[in-house]
């Protein structure tokens, strides 16, 4: 979380406002009653949650649960990782922007250093998770980093998987200008690692995947300023208060926390998420290329608020 936001004077919530790890279970069920098969635990910063894998565990007993994957900076992972794997988690996304100390530091906020994350992926690897790594290329901030990130995990053997500079929220002063296109890393990796597409896994999959051709090693693009895939998502986010969001650009969410604290039923509580989902009708992605000026500048809830 940007530290000049969230520094020793911000007012976080207090507990009594946060869902229990019972409350996030129950609403677990009641999603995956209705067709969810995948649950990604993110933040903010998830491993800063208190008995994490505790949560982790009883999201893993949930019926119909197939999938558990967590997005996180890594700083925490070779304390954490062979706990979160006998918990229950299959996968984790590590976000890691660039190789080189001095940039990384001035990217993540924080200062902490590339070594601290590299350990923590080499523990994840270690403990049996499944790694992917998460870069978002900015210009004028990173370019120079794509093909060491690249070079680097096609020998690790993790996914490595570039995220166009996104809009997310209002604090980053994003700016189109500032965005890399993922054609143009991709031309740029191509020149000198060959690569060849690779089919989707499943539908609404947001990363375009492709293979080096020497070793079929997997790497990945997620275009969502230049080719947004608004039409074919297929994602739902729920907020650490309690808030459902049909969009990762949307300016509001639905209050799931009062209706499940007032006594609401699950077959209540199943209508109520029915209804939302139905009529939603997120294009922000799609919109944006037409009236960027007009749309990037209204109100957005913030990634640190409810993740990738």
């Amino acid at each position: 979380m940007p530290a000049e936001i969230f520094g020793p004077d911000f007012a976080f919530l207090p507990q009594d406002k946060l869902l229990s790890f019972e409350e996030i279970v129950r609403l677990t069920r009641i999603f995956t009653s209705l067709g969810v098969e995948k649950i990604r635990i993110t933040g903010g910063e998830p491993l800063m949650r208190r008995e994490l894998p505790r949560l982790i565990q009883q999201i893993s007993q949930v019926a119909g649960v197939r999938d558990i994957a967590m997005t996180t900076n890594g700083s925490l992972l070779t304390k954490f990782a062979a706990e979160l794997k006998q918990a229950g988690l299959q996968r984790v996304t590590v976000s890691l922007d660039s190789l080189d100390d001095e940039r990384f530091g001035q990217l993540n906020g924080r200062g902490y250093p590339v070594k601290t994350v590299l350990d923590g992926i080499d523990a994840a690897a270690e403990a049996g998770l499944e790694v992917k790594i998460n870069m978002v290329v900015q210009r004028g901030a990173n370019e120079q980093d794509i093909l060491p990130m690249a070079r680097y995990f096609r020998e690790k053997g993790h996914i490595l998987r570039f995220i166009e500079y996104m809009d997310v929220g209002n604090s980053n002063g994003w700016r189109l200008d500032q965005v890399v296109p993922n054609r143009d890393i991709l031309q740029m990796i191509n020149a000198e690692l060959p690569l060849e597409p690779v089919q989707p896994n499943y539908f609404g999959e947001v990363a375009s995947r492709y293979r080096y051709r020497d070793n079929g090693q997997e790497i990945g693009f997620i275009s969502s300023v230049t080719q947004a895939f608004c039409s074919s998502c297929t994602r739902a986010r729920l907020s650490a208060e309690g808030k459902l969001y049909t969009c990762l650009f949307a300016s509001d969410g639905y209050d799931l926390r009062q209706p499940l604290r007032e006594g609401h039923t699950d077959e209540q509580l199943q209508t109520m998420l029915t209804e939302i989902w139905r009529k939603r009708a997120d294009r922000y992605s799609e919109i944006r290329g037409k009236h960027t000026a007009e749309e990037t500048h209204r109100k957005k809830v913030e990634m640190s608020h409810i993740g990738g």
